[in-house]
Order: C-alpha cells, then structure tokens, then sequence
C-alpha cells in the first residue's frame, strides 16, 4: 500500500476557451452562451499543440459552448461536461465591460466590488474548490478542465490555497494552457499562459 507521503499528487490543466465576440471586446460574459470567432476557433486549434501528447486520465469542459468547442478543437470533442466549471455569473454586468462601469465608479474592480444580481466571489470560489477536491480524492495523474478566464484564475488562486480575490493577479489569455501541481508537497504554478 502507498502511503499518503508517497501518494501521486494530481496536475490540474487549464485550457481558457478561445476568443469570442465579448471576450475580444471586453464585455463580461457569463452565462450568455456565446459561440467561438474563427480566430477563437484556430487558436484552440493552435491550443492542441500544447496539449499533444500529454496522457489525460479525465478531460472536463464547462457545458458552455464556447468552452465545448475549444475543448473538441484541442482534440478532446469527448470530454465530460462539468456544471461547476461555467464562467462567474455577472448578474446586472452580463455583457457589460469594466471599463463602461468605471465611468460610472472609478474605484470598480469585481475582484472587490463583485457583480449586482449575479454570484458572489466566495459562490465561485465554493464551485472551484469542489472541483478540486473531487480532483486531489481521485488518484489520477493530469486532468484537464477547459472552462473561462474569471472562473480559471479564481481556481489556481484556491489550488494555490489563496483567497479568491488572489485570482486578480493571474491574467489568462483566451485558449492559454496552464499547469497547475506541485513544489514537493506546496500547491503551485508549474506553467502559465503557454
């Protein structure tokens, strides 16, 4: 039997969709099911490269369609869909951009403000981190989880064990690859933006 100390300790991935109409100018989107651009279609296509060649044991997608069609562009078009991994619901925000809300409040950023009538952080956060317990329980070795640019730098902040309001320091590109593991036995950064 494998002691607790020699346990395989997992890898999370993270695949940002690709490029869509809001993504590219700005507006928040949450919910609001939204398709790929073609240039968010060639860079998931570009996202497969990166990937190639690493052995997933389990592949999860946000069931938003933007995040399915990445995810099948990458080369996983079987990849289980994870209710937990849709993007923050911005509530009054939904198709909104930070910057038309700064006119208005200058002082705004959603990491300490939050959204009106949509998810609070720590309801994010509370998503994220059933995510990752179900992933650190279940032995494997590389999960992949393609999902959206909020709901992805809130969960590395709490698989790094960091509040969620942490997650403002991790800027993630649209179809970017990350690593999520391990320094010895301290949650990290492995590779960021690729």
């Amino acid at each position: 039997m494998t002691s607790p100390a020699l346990a395989p300790r997992p890898q999370l991935w993270i695949l940002r969709h690709g490029e869509t109409e809001w993504s590219k100018s700005g507006q928040y989107t949450g919910l609001t099911d939204l398709p790929l651009t073609v240039e968010g279609e060639q860079q998931a296509v570009e996202a497969r490269k990166v990937l190639d060649g690493v052995d997933f044991d389990l592949v999860l997608t946000s069931p938003l369609r933007r995040a399915r069609r990445t995810a099948e562009l990458a080369g996983f078009p079987d990849a289980r869909h994870e209710p937990l991994a849709v993007e923050w619901n911005y509530g009054d925000y939904e198709g909104i951009s930070s910057d038309l809300i700064r006119k208005d409040n200058p002082d705004y950023l959603i990491w300490t403000h939050g959204v009106p009538n949509g998810e609070t952080l720590d309801e994010v956060a509370a998503r994220a981190d059933k995510i990752i317990g179900r992933i650190l329980e279940s032995g494997m070795d590389n999960v992949l989880i393609v999902a959206h640019g909020h709901f992805s730098r809130i969960l590395t902040a709490r698989w790094l064990e960091l509040p969620p309001t942490e997650g403002r320091h991790f800027v993630l590109g649209t179809a970017k690859v990350c690593t999520l593991g391990w320094d010895k036995k301290t949650p990290a950064i492995v590779r960021w933006g690729l």
